[in-house]
């Protein structure tokens, strides 16, 4: 993202060690000569937090082979706390896997940023040599200053304030990132809030196709976010991306609805917050029996497994 702090890297140096939009570069710079405005990069130390004569035979992403999370995030800290019960029944009800492409369906005021937070603090204390970013796009101010404070990782914020090309601008930034950080085998997690407010900048944003669905929705709008999040996934090679994004429903908008009718089949795992259970103060408001992982099989032990087999079967009778 440009800024008045930006650092000249000359072409050279970018051929030499094939650098992409989103790498990490650390290094030693020089002043501005005169003439000059910005700082230039004299020596590249780093790359990716990885030395730089190993960018030369790494993997494009595009060309890694994605597979099935076999790993697990394990999110119950089992100190007892309440944030610690929400991550035991995320354990249970849905578990995480390393590159999960997972939706967490919310109504309103059903606790979705807190449950992002708990979910955020969980992974960095229980995970720590993951790579953790939250995005949060079209936010209010006073929520990404809590999460700044709140979550050990990368919070990376376009707030309601800026213009949809900012939001826009900021979530291809940091999938770009994690994709590089990926082609170097490291486990990243993206948290965003939300993916419907992501898709509806893009809306705003893409030229008009001429062709409009449902609720003002533009036939080519939803490429892009549905690019971003299928950019979750486990890699045979090493390293993963897990995205964990919100999709909001019963907001009374159409466009809503859409877009999460869109997304429904896309992840591989979905957790549903329910209004009715949030209306009676019980957090989390987490409804057990829509809530699911596929193959969890894969990323769950067989004896936990059973148990957890059981537990859906006694909740689901009490399903209203």
């Amino acid at each position: 993202l440009a800024g008045p702090d930006d650092i000249y890297v000359s072409p050279s140096q970018i051929r030499r060690f094939s650098m992409r939009t989103g790498d990490t570069i650390q290094g030693k710079i020089r002043s501005p000569k005169k003439g000059e405005r910005y700082f230039a990069l004299l020596k590249v130390t780093e790359v990716n937090f990885d030395r730089p004569e190993n960018t030369r035979n790494k993997i494009l992403f595009e060309n890694l082979t994605p597979i099935h999370p076999t790993d697990r995030f394990s999110l119950a800290r089992g100190n007892g706390s309440t944030e610690d019960i929400t991550a035991r029944i995320l354990d249970l009800a849905s578990p995480i896997g390393k590159g999960q492409r997972g939706l967490i369906v919310a109504p309103p005021k059903a606790g979705k940023t807190l449950l992002l937070q708990n979910i955020a603090q969980s992974i960095a204390h229980n995970n720590p040599d993951a790579e953790l970013m939250v995005l949060l796009i079209d936010e209010r101010p006073e929520e990404v200053t809590e999460m700044q404070r709140l979550v050990k990782g990368e919070v990376i914020a376009s707030t309601f304030d800026e213009p949809a090309s900012r939001h826009v601008q900021v979530a291809e930034m940091v999938i770009e990132k994690a994709k590089r950080l990926v082609e170097h085998k490291k486990d990243v997690v993206i948290l965003l809030d939300s993916i419907t407010r992501l898709a509806r900048a893009y809306n705003t944003v893409i030229p008009s196709s001429g062709k409009i669905l449902t609720g003002g929705v533009d036939a080519n709008a939803l490429h892009r976010p549905k690019r971003f999040f299928g950019a979750a996934r486990n890699i045979e090679e090493g390293g993963s991306l897990t995205i964990i994004a919100t999709a909001l429903v019963e907001t009374g908008s159409k466009m809503d609805e859409v877009i999460y009718e869109e997304f429904k089949g896309t992840g591989n795992m979905e957790l549903h917050l329910s209004r009715k259970i949030s209306e009676k103060r019980v957090f989390p408001a987490i409804n057990i029996n829509r809530s699911g992982t596929r193959r969890e099989e894969l990323i769950t032990k067989p004896d936990e497994l059973q148990k957890m087999w059981i537990l859906r079967k006694i909740v689901h009778e009490m399903d209203e």
